[in-house]
């Protein structure tokens, strides 16, 4: 099991690199350090941050598309403000200006089982 300064420390490294890309933790914050912590347990686990939303293969090359941040983060927050998981979400969405739906998978259904 990760230890707080290890989530600590993803959150903090991974603040700064995606908050430069307009990319915002959610609020809450509970929800985040448990995300993630999967994070962390994905990448012990599998050798890559998969998204902890989403069931890995453990293969690097089936699960490249929902290595965290996965490919459809960006279509995910143009079209709901946030990622499938709500890690990732917009400042508007952080503060109310648009609401909170449901994200929808996009994942194609063969990545499933493939």
């Amino acid at each position: 099991m990760p230890e707080k300064e290890e989530i600590k420390r993803l959150y903090e490294t991974l603040q700064k690199l995606q908050e430069a890309k307009g990319y915002y933790f959610n609020t809450d914050q509970e929800k985040v350090f448990d995300l993630l912590e999967s994070l962390i347990k994905n990448k012990n686990r599998y050798g890559h941050m998969s998204c902890p939303c989403r069931l890995a293969s453990g293969n690097r090359e089936k699960d490249k598309d929902i290595i965290c941040p996965c490919v459809y983060r960006e279509a995910d927050f143009k079209d709901y403000g946030s990622c499938y998981c709500a890690l990732y979400v917009s400042k508007e969405w952080n503060s109310g200006e648009i609401p909170k739906k449901f994200v929808p998978e996009r994942r194609p259904l063969e990545m499933f089982f493939s």
